[in-house]
């Protein structure tokens, strides 16, 4: 309707004397205006098609070389994982991604580069749908009802766009059993009532799993040996099986982890004093602070680090830096 709408504003003589052209060229002329018009439309108004969906992998991962700091495996699993997902043009199931860490260490961050990198709007996007537990899903008593919404929420936005990109964040404080209700979306159907759910991405956030990484991590700092030289095999098991296994996360005993839905569990390392400096760098010039080297490394010594006799990494990661930032100015 508002393609057609444009049309008559920017063609009125045409419309206006429509009945002195021939047939043919009546048809010619009318059609080159609806062409224009919806042109137009699609420029303004956010489509599902190339205008406005078009993966960037070069983007992302200069993303995250130059934002997200501490993360070497996250970033390699991340940009590997979604580049193999959009360059396959006949995906045999959605991408699932699940990020695992500490709070602060970048899981919120990465999803918020895989939108801007996906989609011209990046998270402001119609076609990035964003499950927040706490806020969306608050009572236990409600659970089956949330089921059905979820369900019909996934269901209504994946007809419109196949493309379309969903984060649960705070998977660890989800109903156990809730998340269950999406899982023939995930699997290796074709479709499922005429649509298809195998080109939508489903990203996961929670802390659960933080303990076992930061297990490993603090063994390689006691050993001596560098953090760069941990691989996803080292942590992906263990993580896996205490997401699994806690009675307290939206994923105990969850099908998607029994069944293999899962396509990758990806862990976010607690970040150590030199991250958290170069957090700070970094909050600066998004600022547009001038950058200041001492204001920096104040603000990651005034960071809580634990374990309490090592005082290894930032409890709080690099989430609380730009409220550090404003309180040194």
């Amino acid at each position: 309707m508002r393609g057609r709408i444009l049309v008559l504003l920017l063609f009125p003589a045409v419309f206006s004397s429509v009945d002195s052209f021939e047939p043919f060229t009546t048809t010619v002329v009318v059609t080159a205006g609806a062409l224009l018009g919806r042109k137009i439309y699609n420029y303004f108004q956010e489509t599902c098609n190339d205008d406005w969906l078009h993966f960037n992998a070069t983007g992302l991962q200069v993303d995250l070389e130059r934002k997200l700091f501490g993360q070497h495996i996250a970033s390699r699993v991340v940009v590997k994982a979604l580049t193999g997902f959009m360059n396959n043009k006949n995906p045999k199931k959605p991408l699932v991604l699940s990020l695992h860490g500490w709070t602060g260490t970048g899981k919120n961050f990465v999803s918020q580069l895989m939108a801007n990198n996906i989609f011209r709007r990046g998270m402001e996007s119609g076609f990035v749908h964003q499950f927040v537990a706490t806020a969306h899903f608050p009572h236990a008593s409600q659970i089956n009802t949330y089921k059905a919404q979820l369900q019909e929420w996934v269901r209504g936005n994946v007809s419109i766009c196949g493309r379309s990109m969903f984060i649960f964040d705070e998977m660890d404080k989800m109903h156990p059993g809730l998340i269950d209700s999406i899982k023939p979306f995930l699997d290796y159907y074709d479709n499922l009532d005429g649509v298809s759910y195998r080109q939508a991405t489903f990203v996961f956030l929670s802390n659960a799993g933080g303990e076992s990484i930061t297990r490993v991590v603090l063994d390689f700092w006691k050993a001596g040996r560098d953090r760069e030289e941990i691989q996803l095999k080292d942590l992906e098991r263990a993580m896996s099986l205490e997401v699994f296994n806690n009675k307290n996360s939206g994923f105990w005993h969850t099908s998607l982890i029994d069944k293999n839905l899962i396509d990758f569990f990806v862990p976010f390392l607690p970040l150590e004093y030199r991250h958290v400096r170069m957090c700070a760098l970094a909050e600066m010039e998004a600022q547009k602070m001038n950058l200041d080297e001492d204001m920096a490394n104040e603000v990651a010594k005034d960071m809580i680090y634990s374990p309490k006799e090592e005082r290894v990494f930032s409890v709080k990661g690099c989430k609380t830096i730009a409220s550090k930032l404003e309180y040194y100015r």
